[in-house]
């Protein structure tokens, strides 16, 4: 398997045609699989906002409020308000914003970011990722004939490690997952609970050569990857119901710790 960076992309601006950007500058081909920045995605359907968007309702300003007096550093309650807006369900309101977004991803303040933004104060996250993963796999075929698959990224960080890594957000023309269960280890043991994430292996593999900074490379090349005879998955994300850690920390107050 070989990954690497497409060069060359312009600053992406709203309205602009990704599937185009990219068809443009990489010589794609059956199979390929491309591995695109939520940022662009974003820019693209115009998700840039002000912070003077958002009116900030009480909820936003208990939360702010209270941010600011744990960790000692302001908290704009626009912010917050912004956070509520795009967030289906706060689990943690304080000493951080931890959210469930309108698709079912878990992440720090909405994913809302504040980085790489030159026309806005805030960009927010796709609405609906893999929707978008679909049309731009839809303008590559159409604009080059090759059939590839997209996975739209996004950075996050991890629950006990130190660090962010790549993770998916939305993905066409590949299973989300590897389903290992009814084959055999070297042992003839039966594997019983093995789904392997293949769309977020795929995404912090991309995110290795793209970059965090200012490098201007959101969309990485992965070529020859073989998703191998294995039973195929789209479940990414845990519902509510069997998702142990998000129950525990609805009932977890920073303030009883």
């Amino acid at each position: 398997m070989e990954v690497s960076a497409v060069e060359g992309l312009p600053e992406v601006r709203p309205s602009d045609d990704v599937a185009e950007l990219v068809a443009e500058r990489a010589a794609l081909r059956d199979g390929d699989i491309l591995c695109v920045a939520s940022t662009i995605v974003s820019k693209a359907a115009g998700r840039q906002a002000d912070l003077d968007e958002f009116e900030a309702g009480e909820r936003a300003e208990r939360i702010a409020e209270r941010i600011g007096s744990i960790t000692g550093e302001e908290k704009d309650p626009r912010f917050a308000q912004a956070v509520l807006d795009e967030s289906e369900e706060l689990v943690v309101d304080a000493p951080f914003i931890l959210a469930v977004t309108r698709f079912g991803h878990i992440t720090v303040n909405a994913g809302i970011d504040r980085s790489n933004v030159p026309d806005a104060d805030l960009l927010l996250l796709p609405e609906d990722p893999t929707g978008s993963a679909e049309a731009i796999r839809a303008g590559i075929r159409e604009r080059t004939g090759a059939d590839v698959a997209i996975v739209v990224t996004d950075t996050s960080g991890r629950p006990f490690r130190l660090g962010q890594r790549g993770v998916a957000l939305g993905w066409a023309g590949i299973p989300a997952a590897r389903d290992w269960r009814g084959e055999h280890d070297r042992d003839g043991r039966e594997l019983g609970v093995t789904v392997q994430a293949v769309v977020d292996e795929l995404a912090a593999a991309g995110n290795l050569v793209t970059g965090e900074g200012g490098g201007g490379t959101p969309v990485a090349l992965v070529r020859d990857f073989d998703f191998g005879d294995h039973g195929e998955s789209d479940s990414l994300y845990r519902s509510p119901e069997n998702d142990i850690v998000r129950q525990a920390l609805r009932e977890w107050s920073h303030e009883r710790d």
